[in-house]
Protein backbone atom coordinates (compact mmCIF):
# COMPACT_ATOMS: atom_id res chain seq x y z
CA UNK A 1 0.00 0.00 0.00
CA UNK A 2 1.05 3.74 -0.30
CA UNK A 3 2.45 5.14 2.54
CA UNK A 4 -0.03 7.94 2.39
CA UNK A 5 -3.50 7.99 2.01
CA UNK A 6 -4.93 10.15 -1.04
CA UNK A 7 -7.69 12.63 -0.84
CA UNK A 8 -10.79 11.55 -2.10
CA UNK A 9 -11.61 14.71 -3.94
CA UNK A 10 -7.95 14.74 -5.72
CA UNK A 11 -8.71 10.94 -7.13
CA UNK A 12 -12.54 12.49 -8.13
CA UNK A 13 -10.52 14.98 -10.52
CA UNK A 14 -8.03 12.65 -11.81
CA UNK A 15 -10.73 9.98 -12.38
CA UNK A 16 -12.72 13.34 -13.78
CA UNK A 17 -9.96 14.41 -16.48
CA UNK A 18 -9.13 10.96 -17.35
CA UNK A 19 -12.33 10.49 -18.52
CA UNK A 20 -12.80 13.50 -20.38
CA UNK A 21 -9.33 13.14 -22.16
CA UNK A 22 -10.94 10.21 -23.20
CA UNK A 23 -13.75 11.92 -25.34
CA UNK A 24 -16.57 11.52 -22.27
CA UNK A 25 -18.82 14.46 -21.97
CA UNK A 26 -17.93 16.49 -18.45
CA UNK A 27 -21.59 15.77 -16.74
CA UNK A 28 -20.88 11.91 -17.91
CA UNK A 29 -17.39 11.58 -16.48
CA UNK A 30 -17.82 12.97 -13.07
CA UNK A 31 -21.13 10.42 -12.91
CA UNK A 32 -18.67 7.69 -13.77
CA UNK A 33 -15.63 9.33 -11.63
CA UNK A 34 -17.37 10.06 -8.72
CA UNK A 35 -19.39 6.24 -8.49
CA UNK A 36 -15.35 4.56 -8.36
CA UNK A 37 -14.31 7.08 -5.88
CA UNK A 38 -17.37 6.16 -3.46
CA UNK A 39 -16.46 3.08 -3.99
CA UNK A 40 -13.13 3.03 -1.97
CA UNK A 41 -14.78 5.39 0.28
CA UNK A 42 -16.94 2.79 0.95
CA UNK A 43 -14.16 -0.40 1.15
CA UNK A 44 -15.27 -1.99 -2.06
CA UNK A 45 -11.73 -1.40 -3.49
CA UNK A 46 -12.27 -4.05 -6.33
CA UNK A 47 -15.19 -1.99 -8.09
CA UNK A 48 -13.35 1.27 -7.08
CA UNK A 49 -10.43 3.35 -8.72
CA UNK A 50 -8.20 0.05 -9.64
CA UNK A 51 -11.07 -0.57 -12.40
CA UNK A 52 -10.40 3.12 -14.28
CA UNK A 53 -7.37 1.50 -16.36
CA UNK A 54 -9.27 -1.53 -18.00
CA UNK A 55 -12.46 1.78 -18.39
CA UNK A 56 -9.67 3.71 -20.49
CA UNK A 57 -8.65 1.44 -22.25
CA UNK A 58 -11.82 0.31 -23.66
CA UNK A 59 -12.83 4.14 -24.16
CA UNK A 60 -10.06 4.49 -26.17
CA UNK A 61 -10.04 1.90 -28.21
CA UNK A 62 -13.61 2.58 -28.83
CA UNK A 63 -15.24 -0.82 -27.30
CA UNK A 64 -16.83 1.62 -24.77
CA UNK A 65 -18.42 4.50 -26.60
CA UNK A 66 -17.76 7.43 -24.69
CA UNK A 67 -20.51 9.69 -26.06
CA UNK A 68 -23.28 6.95 -25.93
CA UNK A 69 -26.93 7.48 -27.96
CA UNK A 70 -29.27 6.34 -25.14
CA UNK A 71 -32.36 5.58 -25.85
CA UNK A 72 -35.62 5.54 -23.84
CA UNK A 73 -38.56 3.77 -24.84
CA UNK A 74 -41.60 4.15 -21.88
CA UNK A 75 -44.84 1.31 -22.09
CA UNK A 76 -46.82 3.19 -18.89
CA UNK A 77 -44.67 2.15 -15.89
CA UNK A 78 -41.87 0.51 -17.53
CA UNK A 79 -38.83 1.85 -19.32
CA UNK A 80 -37.12 -0.09 -21.62
CA UNK A 81 -33.54 1.39 -22.30
CA UNK A 82 -31.00 0.97 -24.89
CA UNK A 83 -27.66 1.93 -23.80
CA UNK A 84 -25.96 2.70 -26.60
CA UNK A 85 -22.81 0.77 -25.38
CA UNK A 86 -21.97 3.23 -22.71
CA UNK A 87 -20.20 2.93 -19.47
CA UNK A 88 -22.31 1.30 -17.08
CA UNK A 89 -22.22 3.86 -14.48
CA UNK A 90 -23.32 6.45 -16.87
CA UNK A 91 -26.35 4.18 -18.77
CA UNK A 92 -27.68 3.07 -15.16
CA UNK A 93 -27.40 6.76 -13.72
CA UNK A 94 -29.74 7.65 -16.44
CA UNK A 95 -32.08 5.07 -16.35
CA UNK A 96 -32.21 5.78 -12.68
CA UNK A 97 -33.26 9.26 -13.11
CA UNK A 98 -35.48 8.27 -15.79
CA UNK A 99 -37.47 5.90 -13.62
CA UNK A 100 -37.58 7.99 -10.70
CA UNK A 101 -39.48 10.46 -12.68
CA UNK A 102 -42.11 8.03 -13.76
CA UNK A 103 -42.25 6.75 -10.46
CA UNK A 104 -43.25 9.92 -8.73
CA UNK A 105 -46.53 10.15 -11.12
CA UNK A 106 -47.24 6.08 -11.37
CA UNK A 107 -45.63 5.02 -7.74
CA UNK A 108 -43.43 2.29 -9.37
CA UNK A 109 -41.24 2.05 -12.30
CA UNK A 110 -39.35 -1.16 -13.90
CA UNK A 111 -36.57 -0.61 -16.42
CA UNK A 112 -35.07 -2.84 -18.34
CA UNK A 113 -31.34 -2.10 -19.79
CA UNK A 114 -29.67 -3.52 -22.73
CA UNK A 115 -26.37 -2.82 -24.93
CA UNK A 116 -24.45 -1.76 -21.22
CA UNK A 117 -21.23 -2.47 -19.74
CA UNK A 118 -19.81 -2.79 -16.22
CA UNK A 119 -21.83 -0.57 -14.25
CA UNK A 120 -19.95 -0.35 -11.03
CA UNK A 121 -21.24 -1.15 -7.45
CA UNK A 122 -25.10 -1.54 -7.35
CA UNK A 123 -25.14 -0.11 -4.07
CA UNK A 124 -24.38 3.48 -5.77
CA UNK A 125 -27.82 3.50 -7.53
CA UNK A 126 -29.08 2.72 -4.20
CA UNK A 127 -27.75 5.62 -2.66
CA UNK A 128 -28.93 7.71 -5.14
CA UNK A 129 -32.82 6.43 -5.32
CA UNK A 130 -32.90 6.93 -1.25
CA UNK A 131 -31.64 10.47 -1.60
CA UNK A 132 -34.20 11.08 -3.27
CA UNK A 133 -36.54 9.30 -0.29
CA UNK A 134 -37.25 6.75 -3.10
CA UNK A 135 -36.25 2.64 -2.90
CA UNK A 136 -34.71 0.44 -5.41
CA UNK A 137 -34.09 -2.71 -5.98
CA UNK A 138 -31.04 -2.89 -8.88
CA UNK A 139 -29.81 -6.03 -10.72
CA UNK A 140 -27.33 -6.81 -13.25
CA UNK A 141 -25.42 -9.59 -15.25
CA UNK A 142 -21.68 -10.14 -15.51
CA UNK A 143 -19.53 -12.21 -18.21
CA UNK A 144 -19.78 -15.66 -17.13
CA UNK A 145 -18.30 -16.36 -13.50
CA UNK A 146 -20.58 -19.40 -11.91
CA UNK A 147 -21.65 -22.84 -12.97
CA UNK A 148 -24.68 -24.25 -12.56
CA UNK A 149 -25.11 -26.46 -9.55
CA UNK A 150 -22.96 -29.82 -10.38
CA UNK A 151 -20.93 -28.11 -13.05
CA UNK A 152 -17.26 -27.04 -13.33
CA UNK A 153 -18.14 -24.72 -16.79
CA UNK A 154 -19.05 -20.88 -15.70
CA UNK A 155 -22.29 -20.11 -17.16
CA UNK A 156 -24.01 -17.40 -15.31
CA UNK A 157 -22.47 -13.68 -14.02
CA UNK A 158 -21.78 -13.23 -10.38
CA UNK A 159 -24.77 -11.59 -10.84
CA UNK A 160 -25.10 -8.94 -7.88
CA UNK A 161 -29.14 -7.67 -6.57
CA UNK A 162 -29.04 -4.45 -4.24
CA UNK A 163 -31.80 -3.15 -2.27
CA UNK A 164 -31.74 0.31 -0.75
CA UNK A 165 -34.38 1.43 1.40
CA UNK A 166 -34.08 5.53 3.18
CA UNK A 167 -33.90 5.73 6.65
CA UNK A 168 -34.51 9.54 7.91
CA UNK A 169 -30.89 10.00 8.35
CA UNK A 170 -27.91 8.53 7.31
CA UNK A 171 -26.99 5.33 6.83
CA UNK A 172 -29.12 4.34 4.47
CA UNK A 173 -30.79 0.58 4.60
CA UNK A 174 -28.62 -1.03 1.44
CA UNK A 175 -28.07 -4.65 1.10
CA UNK A 176 -25.96 -5.32 -2.27
CA UNK A 177 -24.98 -8.92 -2.23
CA UNK A 178 -23.11 -11.16 -5.38
CA UNK A 179 -24.62 -14.21 -6.12
CA UNK A 180 -21.40 -15.71 -5.72
CA UNK A 181 -19.59 -16.44 -2.58
CA UNK A 182 -17.29 -13.28 -3.33
CA UNK A 183 -17.62 -10.72 -6.30
CA UNK A 184 -15.56 -11.62 -8.73
CA UNK A 185 -13.84 -8.14 -8.88
CA UNK A 186 -11.96 -9.25 -5.38
CA UNK A 187 -10.33 -12.01 -7.33
CA UNK A 188 -9.37 -9.91 -10.39
CA UNK A 189 -7.69 -7.44 -7.89
CA UNK A 190 -6.44 -10.49 -5.67
CA UNK A 191 -4.80 -11.38 -9.40
CA UNK A 192 -3.16 -7.76 -10.36
CA UNK A 193 -1.69 -7.97 -6.35
CA UNK A 194 -0.55 -11.30 -6.93
CA UNK A 195 -1.81 -12.14 -3.31
CA UNK A 196 -3.68 -15.84 -2.77
CA UNK A 197 -7.68 -16.04 -2.31
CA UNK A 198 -9.14 -17.74 1.16
CA UNK A 199 -10.22 -21.51 0.14
CA UNK A 200 -13.83 -21.71 -0.66
CA UNK A 201 -14.22 -18.98 -3.21
CA UNK A 202 -13.47 -20.46 -6.36
CA UNK A 203 -12.44 -23.74 -8.26
CA UNK A 204 -9.65 -24.05 -10.92
CA UNK A 205 -11.31 -25.07 -14.80
CA UNK A 206 -11.13 -28.80 -13.54
CA UNK A 207 -13.54 -28.21 -10.80
CA UNK A 208 -10.63 -28.46 -8.12
CA UNK A 209 -10.80 -26.07 -5.05
CA UNK A 210 -7.84 -23.47 -5.15
CA UNK A 211 -6.40 -20.21 -3.68
CA UNK A 212 -4.68 -19.15 -6.60
CA UNK A 213 -6.61 -15.94 -8.70
CA UNK A 214 -5.10 -16.82 -11.75
CA UNK A 215 -6.69 -20.73 -11.62
CA UNK A 216 -10.05 -18.94 -10.34
CA UNK A 217 -10.31 -16.38 -12.88
CA UNK A 218 -9.41 -19.59 -15.37
CA UNK A 219 -12.35 -21.45 -13.62
CA UNK A 220 -15.27 -20.55 -12.10
CA UNK A 221 -16.41 -18.20 -8.79
CA UNK A 222 -18.81 -20.78 -6.49
CA UNK A 223 -21.96 -19.41 -6.35
CA UNK A 224 -23.20 -17.96 -2.45
CA UNK A 225 -25.12 -20.79 -0.31
CA UNK A 226 -24.57 -23.83 -3.00
CA UNK A 227 -27.25 -24.37 -4.94
CA UNK A 228 -29.66 -21.42 -3.92
CA UNK A 229 -27.02 -19.04 -4.68
CA UNK A 230 -26.77 -21.28 -8.07
CA UNK A 231 -30.95 -20.38 -8.32
CA UNK A 232 -30.31 -16.69 -7.53
CA UNK A 233 -28.00 -16.09 -10.25
CA UNK A 234 -29.97 -18.03 -12.58
CA UNK A 235 -33.19 -15.92 -11.47
CA UNK A 236 -31.06 -12.68 -11.97
CA UNK A 237 -29.98 -13.74 -15.17
CA UNK A 238 -33.47 -13.99 -16.63
CA UNK A 239 -34.14 -10.39 -15.11
CA UNK A 240 -31.52 -8.70 -16.69
CA UNK A 241 -30.40 -10.56 -19.68
CA UNK A 242 -33.27 -12.43 -21.11
CA UNK A 243 -36.31 -9.88 -20.36
CA UNK A 244 -34.07 -6.64 -21.29
CA UNK A 245 -33.29 -8.40 -25.01
CA UNK A 246 -29.26 -8.00 -23.86
CA UNK A 247 -26.70 -10.82 -23.62
CA UNK A 248 -27.30 -13.77 -21.21
CA UNK A 249 -24.49 -16.54 -20.00
CA UNK A 250 -21.83 -17.39 -21.98
CA UNK A 251 -22.60 -14.59 -24.33
CA UNK A 252 -22.15 -11.42 -21.79
CA UNK A 253 -18.07 -10.41 -23.02
CA UNK A 254 -15.68 -10.42 -20.56
CA UNK A 255 -14.08 -6.20 -20.78
CA UNK A 256 -10.85 -8.05 -19.86
CA UNK A 257 -10.56 -9.71 -22.97
CA UNK A 258 -8.70 -8.15 -25.38
CA UNK A 259 -10.43 -10.26 -28.31
CA UNK A 260 -14.14 -9.76 -27.12
CA UNK A 261 -16.56 -7.51 -28.59
CA UNK A 262 -18.85 -4.99 -26.27
CA UNK A 263 -20.05 -6.65 -23.15
CA UNK A 264 -24.18 -6.31 -24.05
CA UNK A 265 -24.51 -5.98 -20.47
CA UNK A 266 -28.09 -6.28 -19.06
CA UNK A 267 -29.27 -4.13 -15.98
CA UNK A 268 -32.50 -4.01 -14.21
CA UNK A 269 -33.90 -1.39 -12.05
CA UNK A 270 -36.83 -1.18 -9.66
CA UNK A 271 -38.28 2.01 -8.61
CA UNK A 272 -40.28 2.64 -5.87
CA UNK A 273 -41.99 5.83 -4.41
CA UNK A 274 -43.06 5.44 -1.01
CA UNK A 275 -45.30 8.29 -0.65
CA UNK A 276 -47.67 6.92 -3.37
CA UNK A 277 -48.81 4.06 -0.59
CA UNK A 278 -47.33 5.62 2.71
CA UNK A 279 -46.68 9.02 4.12
CA UNK A 280 -43.01 9.43 4.47
CA UNK A 281 -43.12 10.31 7.79
CA UNK A 282 -45.03 7.49 8.55
CA UNK A 283 -42.74 5.13 6.74
CA UNK A 284 -39.44 7.05 8.50
CA UNK A 285 -41.46 6.22 11.64
CA UNK A 286 -41.68 2.71 11.26
CA UNK A 287 -37.90 2.43 9.60
CA UNK A 288 -36.78 3.77 12.81
CA UNK A 289 -38.74 1.58 14.80
CA UNK A 290 -37.65 -1.63 13.05
CA UNK A 291 -33.82 -0.69 12.19
CA UNK A 292 -33.82 0.40 16.72
CA UNK A 293 -35.43 -3.20 17.61
CA UNK A 294 -33.18 -5.37 15.41
CA UNK A 295 -29.89 -3.50 16.71
CA UNK A 296 -31.70 -4.05 20.12
CA UNK A 297 -31.62 -7.77 19.68
CA UNK A 298 -29.71 -9.76 22.27
CA UNK A 299 -26.25 -10.26 21.12
CA UNK A 300 -23.90 -13.14 20.64
CA UNK A 301 -21.00 -13.71 22.81
CA UNK A 302 -18.59 -11.07 21.97
CA UNK A 303 -20.45 -9.25 20.10
CA UNK A 304 -20.06 -5.77 20.85
CA UNK A 305 -22.76 -3.69 18.34
CA UNK A 306 -25.55 -5.43 16.04
CA UNK A 307 -25.33 -3.39 12.45
CA UNK A 308 -27.64 -3.31 10.00
CA UNK A 309 -26.83 -3.68 5.99
CA UNK A 310 -25.48 -0.17 5.06
CA UNK A 311 -23.74 0.76 8.55
CA UNK A 312 -20.59 -0.52 7.83
CA UNK A 313 -20.83 0.91 4.66
CA UNK A 314 -21.54 4.52 5.95
CA UNK A 315 -18.96 4.36 8.68
CA UNK A 316 -15.85 3.45 6.27
CA UNK A 317 -16.95 6.26 4.14
CA UNK A 318 -17.06 8.54 6.53
CA UNK A 319 -13.88 7.84 7.61
CA UNK A 320 -11.95 7.49 4.79
CA UNK A 321 -13.63 10.71 3.33
CA UNK A 322 -11.26 12.71 6.03
CA UNK A 323 -8.05 10.41 6.62
CA UNK A 324 -7.70 9.46 2.79
CA UNK A 325 -7.61 6.04 0.51
CA UNK A 326 -4.81 3.94 0.58
CA UNK A 327 -3.55 2.89 -3.20
CA UNK A 328 -1.83 -0.57 -3.77
CA UNK A 329 1.49 -0.09 -5.29
CA UNK A 330 0.24 -1.69 -8.12
CA UNK A 331 -2.77 0.31 -8.72
CA UNK A 332 -1.11 3.82 -8.20
CA UNK A 333 1.64 2.55 -10.27
CA UNK A 334 -1.06 2.07 -13.26
CA UNK A 335 -2.82 5.01 -12.86
CA UNK A 336 0.52 7.05 -13.42
CA UNK A 337 1.01 5.32 -16.44
CA UNK A 338 -2.56 6.15 -17.30
CA UNK A 339 -2.16 9.89 -16.24
CA UNK A 340 0.82 9.91 -18.12
CA UNK A 341 -0.93 8.74 -21.61
CA UNK A 342 -3.49 11.36 -21.12
CA UNK A 343 -1.53 14.18 -20.31
CA UNK A 344 -3.16 14.33 -16.54
CA UNK A 345 -0.66 13.75 -13.07
CA UNK A 346 -1.67 11.85 -10.13
CA UNK A 347 -1.93 14.22 -7.60
CA UNK A 348 1.30 13.34 -5.14
CA UNK A 349 0.42 11.64 -1.61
Amino acid sequence: MTEKPYDSHELFLFALQIFTCLGMLEEDAAIAADSLVRADLEGNESHGISRLAIYAKRLREGRIAARPEIGFERFHSVLKVDGGNGLGQVVSYRAVEAAMSIARETGIAGVFVSNSNHFGTAAYFCQMACRAHMALIAMTNSPPGIPPWGGKKPYFGTNPIAFGFPAREEPHVIVDMSSSVVARGKIILADKLGESIPPGWAIDDEGVPTTDPAAALRGAVLPLGGAKGYALALAIEIMTGVLTNAAFGPHVNNLYKDQDPPANVGHHFIVLNIEKWMPMQEYYGRMEQFLQEVKAVSKARDVREIFYPGERRHHTYATRKQQGIFLSEEVRNELIRLGQECGVPLFAN
